[in-house]
């Protein structure tokens, strides 16, 4: 008689079938959900466009009304699943009217059509976001490896400590980390943060609409990671109240003209750009981001635009080898951890490339 385990790590690459799995992916009705399911195709596949379309039950994802429920999900990006692995895929999607009207929590497509434009396209923009997220004890919505109820020793030890007083849920943060690579993300790194309980991995550099792709895929297998281990994880950009840092996504960016020689005064440009759309990118970058951005514990504070070089407390931080050889490129510290990355960065480079002030 198999076992469970042995039955789900069944390999069907071992059989005579080509038949695999695909499972398609999409965000909900809160902006921030995820969802997904399951279904079998004849013989694999690696183009998204030679994907069929699907549908669900909009009326059950805050969605679509019940008297007109069908959402249509359009497959646009392609990943390896770590999961049941073989010639099996995830796949990323996004939803449409039966009419192909995207619905309001379709953030992709007009990202796509920002990344679309020309001058976009000849600028190619780069990213690289740093997810910071929370893991949680899943009966208590405590941060891991705290006491119930209580609190450990205050911040010092934990950014990037090692130890089974300072770190805590390394074996999740690691299975994601390899999952991801396995999965073709383009993954960077990973590092413990400053509260404990609190993790970031980096995505990138990625190209345009691919950096929105990716993550959304990094964060689907961190959730179905942290659901095997039984914990939670929180985007919330202020989980713990108090003197306990928040939680970021950091958007590091790029363009060709910035990378060359003389990039620098084009960095400067574009950050002046940011600052007279300030208001206009703290209003797309994350609900709760005014817990988080007080000008406390490395942020600027939500009301005003602060930009320096090597400056953590600011709103746009440049490297020091960025302002040393006079190229490279920039990281707006303003979105949470619970942005949507098709709507900030795509944000970032109409404002940067488009926006003629």
């Amino acid at each position: 008689m198999s076992s469970l385990s042995e039955l789900i790590n069944l390999d069907l690459a071992e059989t005579t079938t080509e038949k695999i799995i695909a499972e398609y992916i999409w965000i909900g009705g809160s902006g921030l959900d995820i969802r997904s399911k399951a279904r079998t195709l004849p013989r694999p596949v690696s183009d998204p466009s030679k994907l069929p379309k699907w549908n669900y039950d909009g009326s059950s994802t805050n969605q679509a009304p019940g008297k007109d429920s069908e959402v249509i999900l359009y497959p646009q990006a392609i990943f390896r699943d770590p999961f049941r692995r073989g010639n099996n895929i995830l796949v990323i999607c996004d939803a449409y009217t039966p009419a192909g009207v995207p619905i309001p929590t379709n953030k992709r497509h007009n990202a796509a059509k920002i990344f679309n434009h020309p001058e976009v396209v000849a600028e190619e923009p780069w990213y690289g976001i740093e997810q910071e997220y929370t893991l949680l004890q899943k009966d208590t919505n405590w941060p891991l490896g705290w006491p119930i109820g209580g609190y450990p020793g205050p911040q010092g030890p934990y950014y990037c400590g090692i130890g089974a007083d300072k770190s805590y849920g390394r074996d999740i943060v690691d299975a994601h980390y390899k999952a991801c690579i396995y999965a073709g993300i383009n993954i960077s790194g990973i590092n413990a943060e400053v509260m404990p309980g609190q993790w970031e991995f980096q995505v990138g550099p990625s190209i345009g609409i691919s950096a929105g792709d990716e993550l959304w895929a990094a964060r689907y297998i961190l959730e179905r990671i942290t659901e095997i281990a039984g914990v939670i994880v929180s985007f919330d950009p202020k989980p713990i109240p108090g003197d306990w840092n928040g939680a970021g996504a950091h958007a590091n960016y790029s363009t060709k003209s910035m990378r060359k020689d003389g990039g620098y005064e084009i960095i400067k440009k574009a950050i002046k750009k940011l600052e007279l759309k300030h208001k206009e990118h703290i209003a797309a970058y994350g609900e709760g981001n005014e817990r988080r951005l007080t000008g406390k514990h490395e942020t600027a504070d939500i009301n005003n635009f602060v930009w320096g070089v090597a400056n953590r407390g600011a709103s746009v931080r440049v490297g020091r080898d960025t302002e040393k050889e006079g190229k490279g490129y920039f990281e707006d510290r303003r979105p949470a951890s619970n942005m949507d990355p098709y709507v900030v960065t795509s944000l970032i480079a109409e404002t940067t490339i488009l926006w003629k002030p």
